[in-house]
């Protein structure tokens, strides 16, 4: 049974809700909202509706309330609340746009979260497993070695890939021993320093790693991580983040460290912060998570998140 009747649909993409949307996230976001909002436009309208063709101002409290009830059914409790967050957003621009009223998108978004009775996805990589996926790359004498290793530098502090592969020469500073993140839009930039024990000048080699990539790549401005040709020769364009999980998993492979993702780096990196001690409200700030609740009142800045970082030993 459609949820919703389809009258008729917007064309102008600067009055369609998921246009308006979808424009503001980063380009590598953008592929993957998409497909949720498709989803979510076709349980909306019983298979009729893209989200391009979705008429999302016509959505009710009682639609949005049967949406989440199919994404329980059909989806796990992560991928159900992303897309419920999504659905959210679509309809706080259905609102803006003047397609619903604000006590309408009120009730319609007025859903609880999908509770999860399982363990969560993802998992921390143990200190011999980090060995080796860093040994993997070393050995490897290669330009591929080379710039795998600077790769899982930037992943080791807990980057997301889109972040590692949106990141430019510029934002790299082997100086202070620290990245800019550029964050998308809607997500503020965020400098993240290297442990101490990690630079060259303290003795230790992760940001040795990153040197060696930067004199390898070439002073040229532009992306940190380049393709490499079949041939070796570096390609002067961006990395895409499917990349950066086709390259890690090789490497995890060839060494046997299998079962895990880039974002699991993420997970370890906030675990070892979380298990040395470091205030979460500093974890978030350092991992760029966007929760008003828990960082509006907090006035601690950078040199508190540098001495947090500074409690870790690689």
């Amino acid at each position: 049974m459609t949820l919703i009747q389809v009258e008729e649909t917007t064309s102008s993409l600067t009055n369609n809700p998921a246009a308006v949307y979808l424009a503001s996230l980063g380009k590598g976001s953008r592929r993957t909202m998409r497909q949720a909002l498709d989803a979510l436009a076709l349980l909306a309208t019983n298979q009729t509706c893209d989200a391009m063709t979705c008429p999302w101002g016509l959505l009710r409290y009682q639609h949005t309330m049967a949406i989440r009830s199919e994404l329980m059914d059909k989806y796990a409790p992560a991928t159900a609340n992303k897309m419920l967050a999504a659905l959210r957003r679509v309809l706080k621009e259905s609102q803006r746009l003047g397609q619903m009223t604000a006590e309408d998108y009120a009730k319609a978004t007025d859903l609880k979260r999908v509770k999860s009775s399982g363990l969560p996805k993802g998992r921390h990589l143990s200190a011999d497993e980090l060995g080796k996926l860093l040994h993997t790359c070393t050995d490897d004498e290669s330009v591929f070695g080379i710039r795998d290793a600077a790769m899982l530098m930037v992943l080791r502090v807990g980057l997301r890939r889109g972040e590692v592969v949106n990141l430019d020469l510029s934002d790299l500073d082997l100086v202070e021993g620290c990245v800019k993140v550029r964050g998308a839009k809607g997500r503020k930039d965020r400098i993240v320093p290297f442990p101490e024990s990690a630079l060259a000048k303290r003795g230790g080699t992760h940001v040795a790693h990153l040197q060696q990539w930067v004199e390898t790549r070439g002073d040229d401005p532009g992306p940190l991580l380049l393709p490499i040709s079949k041939s070796a020769n570096l390609v002067q364009r961006r990395l895409s983040d499917q990349s950066v999980l086709t390259i890690m998993s090789g490497r995890g492979k060839a060494v046997g460290v299998t079962d895990f993702t880039p974002h699991d780096f993420r997970r370890t990196f906030a675990g070892e912060l979380l298990d040395a001690g470091v205030d979460i409200v500093i974890v978030q700030q350092l991992l760029g998570h966007a929760d008003p609740a828990t960082t509006a009142y907090d006035r601690r800045g950078a040199a508190a998140r540098k001495r947090a970082v500074n409690l870790l030993t690689w």
